[in-house]
């Protein structure tokens, strides 16, 4: 967090967190081409539904198999999500900011996919996951890619689905935004 002092006022510039890049995880390209505007009205929070990744390596194994699942299985041109966050703390960049995302029906253009690797139905993710989304949310409002009046929702509330999983669902609840 920086601090800035200016003509006696006193600014405190949040910093936006590490993201790491696609190339970083996956050696497959996205021929994803639909663009997202600018300060979406709604971050929409998911899980995996797969396994829980803990260390590096194995969240970049899991990406690429999820990331195999969608392009392959589904066809998508790309993974479904913007961003793919670890219990490792870290958080992946998936389609990015500016590509229109697949992650859920009706609401892939005015919104952020942000998902959570793994089954979050009985157990929460780690304070790490936590605290990396919660910080991706804020410098992509902060960035613009969010509206600053933002919703947050589960993907529960706009389709018919159990995502985020439980537990999950319980605790975003609690976060700023949510409705």
């Amino acid at each position: 967090m920086k601090v800035l002092f200016f003509f006696g006022i006193i600014l405190v510039v949040q910093g936006c967190p590490p993201i790491i890049k696609r190339s970083e995880w996956s050696t497959r390209t996205s021929s994803c081409v639909n663009k997202l505007s600018t300060s979406r009205p709604y971050a929409v929070i998911h899980h995996t539904a797969g396994n829980r990744c803990f260390n590096m390596m194995d969240c970049k194994r899991q990406l690429r198999n999820i990331q195999y699942y969608h392009m392959q299985e589904k066809k998508w041109c790309d993974i479904g999500y913007n961003f793919i966050i670890g219990e490792d703390g870290n958080i992946y960049e998936g389609r990015g900011w500016t590509k229109v995302g697949a992650h859920t029906l009706n609401y892939n253009r005015v919104s952020l996919g942000i998902s959570i690797m793994g089954n979050f139905m009985r157990v929460t993710p780690n304070i790490k996951a936590l605290k990396a989304a919660q910080s991706l949310i804020k410098c992509s409002a902060s960035r613009g890619y969010l509206a600053l009046n933002y919703t947050l929702k589960g993907h529960r509330q706009l389709g018919k689905t159990n995502c985020p999983g439980k537990a999950l669902y319980q605790v975003i609840q609690k976060w700023p935004r949510w409705g």
